[in-house]
């Protein structure tokens, strides 16, 4: 389950907000159209209250409520690796989507799982059943919301994302999935 400190207020910077609220960004597009696009965008250093003001004069209180809300709702969405675990054991398990690189993909991935693809996303659109239940991963969790919120926004009734990806997964469940880290050349 997603958890924060709520210490966000008007003066927190963009940054720190999406610390709190990972999906604090999908949030603020969906409702205000801010921060999906670059003519829409913020800066990691703009303040919540600052964002607002130059957004027609947007109720701080209110964004922030929405945000609160949404966060919310992400919490719903999320399954965790011990009851990912046990759905995984039963007759009809849920279908797993990878939608991390294709080199990840390959060097670890979990049994049956499909590598999310623009294909399968095709597929999936023309011939799965929409209340089947889906489960989404990606490496530590950062992206799997999302994906989950746009199958949820295309009809599909049961999506579900793993808290804390394949890595909370290998660390708490299932030791034989390496771990492993990213680097990303120049940080």
């Amino acid at each position: 389950m997603l958890q924060t400190e709520d210490t966000v207020g008007p003066e927190t910077a963009m940054t720190e907000l999406l610390k709190a609220y990972p999906g604090a960004r999908r949030a603020l597009f969906a409702k205000y159209h801010i921060g999906g696009c670059q003519s829409c965008a913020f800066s990691p250093e703009e303040t919540i209250a600052e964002l607002c003001a130059r957004n027609d004069g947007l109720a701080v209180d209110e964004v922030l409520t929405h945000i609160r809300e949404s966060h919310d709702g992400d919490s719903a969405i999320l399954i965790q690796p011990e009851e990912l675990a046990q759905r995984l054991k039963e007759a009809v398990p849920p279908r797993l989507l990878d939608i991390r690189t294709r080199e990840e993909f390959e060097a670890v991935k979990m049994q049956d799982a499909e590598l999310f693809s623009q294909e399968l996303l095709q597929e999936a659109f023309s011939h799965w059943d929409k209340a089947a239940e889906i489960v989404i991963y990606d490496h530590t969790g950062g992206r799997a919301l999302d994906a989950a919120a746009y199958l949820i926004g295309h009809g599909f009734d049961a999506v579900r994302a793993l808290d804390g990806g394949i890595d909370a997964y290998s660390e708490r469940i299932d030791s034989t999935l390496l771990r492993y880290r990213v680097e990303i050349d120049g940080k």
